[in-house]
């Protein structure tokens, strides 16, 4: 898209003749005279640039840069005035203006101005809409499902979010405590900072320390330089803290000493340096009983859970598998570039009748093999693992001879594409025994 400049100056001719150089570089120019004209273009166009005279019959020019600030916050302004004074070039760029020139120099220097306006506003709006994107990805609308279990933890969740407490997400693995954590983070005041997550379980209690603290060279063996922890990386964001529970207990205190401070002190080193960062954290453990095993610190949960959410587990929210199953089933067609659409009802009833030990990440993983191992636009039964077959008959085992050919047929006749002369002669079955045992199992 053409690039648009606008150019505010009561000196008509000198307006022109600005507009006549600046089109050559080959932008779209409008005009205006007086500084209300001028905002009036601004609310109606898609302006990146203005060039705008000190001196307008209406306005000041450099209090107009703050006014065009407040409509439009990407647009640069570049001042342009006859009698320049270093006061007046400080207030203008304290106002929000991009340059302040005399119009004596304005020849050879407007031209690369105008570029590297325009540049730094396109960078503005990019960094604006990918922010944008960012939180319209993390907000709670994209959570999905309609029962009343997720909807009270969706809604307490957006009255925390805005509170700039400390939170702490309880629930079975899968449960989507990352997801909560993130739309908690994009929908406070902290959004356009940093979100950083770490997994406690996933480092000892020393690699873990230098990661969420930082340490000074020299602090142990192959620290060359000063690296900065991930706190200091959350430094005005929120800092999740996954597998709370996993913790080491020494390394609890040096953290409940951060929360109650905002202080931290890296490893190696004496100074303190002063953080500013929201905690969530998370964990599958029940830490009332972590706490009486003395596994875990009972004034650093008492930090840690000012507001406590307990998320779901799938097997409490029935009611939103089919939605989940689509909306997965959406996804992974998308990314494998399938044309898959339906979800056949014999699957959905295995889905729904399933005890989800993974919650909504397991759910997940299921439809992603499925929809790979699908040959046709619907996902059938016998895509499913074989543990989705024992669960349809409480007097069966997983040994149980009947649940095991009942699978065995149902694989082959999906391998054969239906045919069933070719699935009884790869079994060595007769073709009757074959369509009775289809009739015994249902397997139409």
């Amino acid at each position: 898209m053409q690039p648009t400049i606008l150019i505010i100056d009561d000196e008509k001719k000198l307006c022109n003749l600005l507009a006549r150089i600046i089109e050559l570089e080959g932008f779209k120019v409008l005009q205006a005279h007086t500084a209300r004209e001028g905002l009036k273009i601004l609310i109606q166009e898609d302006v990146q640039v203005v060039v705008s005279d000190v001196k307008l019959p209406d306005i000041n020019g450099i209090e107009l840069v703050k006014q065009i600030k407040e409509v439009k916050p990407f647009v640069e302004i570049i001042n342009l005035t006859a009698f320049g004074t270093i006061q007046d070039g400080v207030l203008a760029i304290k106002n929000g203006a991009f340059d302040y020139i005399t119009k004596g120099d304005d020849n050879d220097k407007i031209l690369p101005l105008v570029h590297k306006a325009l540049a730094k506003s396109s960078l503005q709006w990019r960094i604006y809409e990918l922010e944008n994107k960012m939180v319209k990805q993390h907000s709670f609308d994209g959570i999905i499902g309609n029962s009343k279990a997720i909807q009270n933890v969706i809604e307490l969740a957006r009255k925390v979010a805005t509170r700039d407490t400390t939170v702490l997400l309880l629930g079975e693995t899968g449960t989507g405590k990352e997801v909560f954590a993130q739309a908690i983070h994009y929908n406070s005041n902290r959004k356009l900072q940093n979100f950083v997550a770490v997994n406690c379980s996933a480092f000892g209690k020393e690699l873990l320390e230098s990661e969420l603290f930082g340490y000074k060279a020299g602090a142990f063996t192959g620290a060359v330089k000063d690296k900065r922890g991930l706190f200091e990386e959350a430094d005005g964001g929120t800092l999740f803290l996954d597998e709370i529970g996993e913790m080491n207990i020494d390394l609890q205190s040096k953290l409940l000493r951060v929360i109650e401070s905002g202080e931290l002190i890296k490893v190696g080193d004496t100074k303190t340096h002063k953080i500013n960062v929201r905690i969530i954290a998370a964990t599958n453990r029940k830490l009332e009983e972590e706490i009486e095993k003395e596994h875990f610190r009972e004034d650093l949960f008492y930090r840690l859970s000012v507001f406590q959410i307990i998320l779901p587990s799938l097997n409490e929210r029935k009611q939103d598998i089919a939605l989940l199953a689509h909306h997965y089933l959406t996804e992974f067609a998308n990314k494998t570039n399938q044309q898959i659409d339906q979800i056949s009802v014999d699957f959905m009833k295995r889905l729904e009748s399933h005890k989800w030990k993974g919650n909504v990440r397991e759910l997940k993983n299921i439809i992603e093999r499925s929809v790979i191992m699908c040959e046709s636009n619907t996902l059938t039964a016998n895509l499913l693992p074989f543990d989705f077959y024992n669960e349809d008959e409480s007097s069966s085992s997983a040994f149980d001879l009947a649940v095991v050919e009942k699978h065995h047929i149902s694989k082959m006749l999906s391998f054969t594409k239906g045919n069933k002369t070719e699935a009884a002669r790869l079994m060595n079955i007769g073709l009757t025994t074959l369509y009775r045992k289809i009739d015994e199992y249902q397997l139409h």
